[in-house]
């Protein structure tokens, strides 16, 4: 062994939400990194943000990985205070936490922090340095906790994606699928455009950078800061829908619809509680010059998924 290899010290990474759709991939994903430390709600109370920074304070991390968070979109339209301190308050103490002993914090943000209104119909994606404008409640405390995260002066990556879909929990791929089991007609809403992004790939997208950084021996503040992760191409909700039904058809799921059945509504007409951004794209060069990586087309890892399903057999 290299005297180089020898003297390398194992990264300590402390990653909160390890049961969440992306929290789990994370665990994966990160492992291989050094020593995972990984916390759930039951070992974090993310609704008494101060009470994180005794967890912070136990393990002394290299890395803290924050995949919790208050998802609920439309319930924070009535629910802001609960979602403001999980959103907000206390990524922001993780930060000054992390700040405190030199650690990086690695946080998850979202689309939902612009208003959409960019381009016309799926135009542009949005740049980090785009201004922020958010329609929700749920979008306001995201980015809440990213003002945090930069007021804090710790070395960070505030990774914003969207319409994000995995194995794991609930999702708009999983949602289809099950409705489409029984259903014999589906609405769904036409005139949002993102990119279906899979938590495997944010997971995956996550560790490499992290292992760029502790590969870096200069200059590694320069890294820090805020980037755009999503998979590449685009689509609307309703034509991922079409998409999702058409890959299930064809791997042999038994289904009740069609993709002729799946009907567009527009979303003024569908009334969700809370307003949701008309573009969702997010423009990834940054993230992908600086890291030197390739983020894949959407559909690379929803037919993947939608393949997985149908061959398991198991309900969705």
């Amino acid at each position: 062994m290299c005297r180089r290899a020898r003297q390398r010290r194992i990264m300590k990474i402390l990653l909160f939400g390890k049961n969440g759709q992306l929290g789990l991939e994370l665990r994966r994903a990160l492992a291989p990194l050094g020593e995972l430390h990984a916390l759930g709600r039951y070992d974090a109370d993310f609704a008494r943000p101060d009470t994180l920074r005794a967890c912070v304070r136990r393990y002394r991390p290299d890395v803290i990985v924050n995949a919790a968070a208050y998802t609920a979109v439309d319930r924070a339209e009535h629910d802001e205070a609960a979602a403001h301190a999980i959103n907000a308050l206390a990524p922001g103490v993780l930060a000054e936490e992390a700040r405190a002993c030199g650690a990086w914090m690695v946080h998850y943000s979202t689309d939902y922090v612009f208003n959409g209104a960019k381009g016309s119909g799926a135009g542009g994606g949005y740049l980090e340095t785009d201004a922020t404008s958010p329609l929700s409640a749920y979008g306001r405390t995201k980015l809440g906790g990213e003002e945090r995260i930069r007021a804090s002066g710790a070395h960070h990556l505030i990774l914003r994606t969207g319409w994000v879909f995995g194995r794991h929990g609930a999702n708009f791929l999983k949602t289809i699928l099950r409705l489409a089991k029984d259903r014999p007609r589906l609405e769904v809403v036409t005139d949002q455009y993102g990119a279906p992004t899979g938590a495997e790939l944010l997971a995956d997208a996550t560790a490499l950078a992290l292992y760029r950084i502790a590969l870096q021996r200069e200059a590694i503040e320069l890294l820090s800061g805020t980037y755009h992760v999503a998979a590449s191409g685009e689509t609307s909700w309703h034509a991922y829908a079409c998409h999702v039904i058409e890959r299930a058809l064809a791997q042999g799921m038994e289904l009740a619809v069609r993709v002729d059945q799946v009907l567009p509504v527009a979303a003024a007409d569908w009334g969700a509680p809370a307003a949701r951004p008309a573009n969702s794209l997010l423009d990834t060069s940054k993230f992908r010059t600086t890291f030197d990586l390739v983020l894949p087309d959407w559909r690379e890892h929803v037919d993947r998924l939608v393949a997985e399903i149908a061959s398991s057999g198991s309900t969705i």
